[in-house]
């Protein structure tokens, strides 16, 4: 018998009940997330918001998870990560019941950013669960799934407001309601979910930046990447031809690309190393990324864009990948926390700086930027190897 076949025989059986209540609890987190973007954009701008308005306005979520990923780990640890995570759940429900009841875009500028905050620890706590159920013999496939629906619910978040509309409270109560079921989904599998150690090394973010500069630059990547497609397509398509509808049609394609190739690089990172499945997304996002120059009023530009939507976010599930491998306990909610940070940062970094190489060289600058830092990330992370 090998010795992965005798690993494998020896690990505990999967705890499948708690695994898919973790995964129903962030999918439902992530149709909530999904809605409250476009659908606050949609309000303002029928009030008369400018662009950048609209833009400073959501850029306050992120700014609230970047702040509030410091404290994650001393919070989780004062109260427990059960409590802190069903208290957050309640907390966001009551934060976007405030955004609908006051309807004040200058308002919603503190209480997005409180939004962010407190939506935080609900998913870094959930996704450490998730780190710490999966057994090593299945976490890269099992993390793919949870990233795969991840950006399922992402995706259909914006497909309810085709529903609903975007105005009166119908919407916003879409939203409460997802927040009030992610809680109870949480709730239910909470006596099935594993203790965490929080009392296990320093487990604080700062303390974790040093020790893993490669599994963070690749979350900042990907999240640069993601969001500098998603805002800046619009403006790179038109310039090259390519109309509204087209446009829209292949921001869905790179959404199905982050979607459904997760699981297959999830098995290929359990086959090979985490580590090396990076370096490959990492590359591959570089050639997607110069590669939309020459062939953008091409039809191969529709598999590229898949491919790419696939390697960039990949870059993300496959980190957790290694992140789950390197850390446990009060290390691994650190390191989650920290994921949320960067993430955040990559997620206002990335549409403000290519925005700025665009006004700089022209349309052009959006490829070029994310092939530079998808390169860079795939030399950084072969140097640290």
């Amino acid at each position: 018998m090998s010795e992965s076949s005798v690993a494998r025989a020896l690990e505990a059986p999967t705890p499948w009940p708690a695994i898919a209540g973790i995964i129903a609890t962030v999918s439902v987190f992530a149709i909530s997330q999904g809605l409250t973007y476009p659908l606050l954009s949609l309000i303002l701008e029928r009030q008369g918001a400018s662009p950048s308005m609209i833009g400073l306005s959501a850029a306050m979520t992120p700014l609230g998870i970047i702040a509030s990923a410091a404290f994650i780990p001393a919070v989780s640890k004062r109260f427990g990560p059960g409590r802190t995570a069903l208290a957050c759940a309640a907390l966001s429900a009551v934060v976007l019941a405030l955004i609908g009841w006051m309807n004040d875009p200058l308002a919603w500028f503190a209480l997005r950013f409180i939004l962010g905050a407190v939506i935080n620890p609900l998913y870094v706590l959930s996704e450490v669960w998730m780190l710490t159920l999966a057994p090593p013999s299945r976490r890269g496939r099992l993390l793919g799934l949870y990233a795969m629906i991840i950006s399922g619910g992402f995706a259909i978040g914006p497909l309810s407001l085709a529903l609903v509309g975007s105005e009166g409270w119908a919407p916003f109560l879409i939203g409460i309601g997802a927040f009030l079921v992610c809680g109870a989904c949480l709730a239910s599998v909470l006596p099935r979910l594993p203790r965490l150690d929080l009392d296990e090394g320093s487990g604080s973010v700062r303390s974790f930046l040093p020790l893993a500069p490669v599994l963070l630059l690749a979350v900042v990547v990907a999240a640069a990447v993601e969001q500098a497609v998603l805002s800046l397509m619009p403006v790179y398509g038109p310039a090259h031809g390519i109309g509204e509808t087209r446009v829209a049609v292949l921001l869905t394609v790179f959404i199905i690309g982050n979607v459904a190739l997760q699981v297959p690089l999830g098995l290929a990172a359990e086959r090979w190393s985490a580590r090396s499945i990076l370096i490959l997304c990492a590359a591959a996002t570089a050639l997607c990324s110069l590669l939309m120059i020459p062939l953008v009023d091409t039809v191969a530009l529709w598999p590229l864009v898949l491919i790419f939507g696939a390697v960039s976010f990949g870059l993300y599930s496959v980190a957790l990948v290694e992140l789950s491998e390197r850390f446990s306990g009060a290390m691994l909610v650190a390191g989650n926390s920290a994921f949320a940070m960067m993430y955040g940062v990559g997620g206002l970094a990335g549409p403000s700086g290519t925005g700025a190489v665009m006004d700089a060289i022209g349309p052009n600058g959006l490829p070029l930027s994310l092939g530079f830092v998808g390169l860079a990330l795939a030399i950084f992370a072969l140097v640290r190897r």
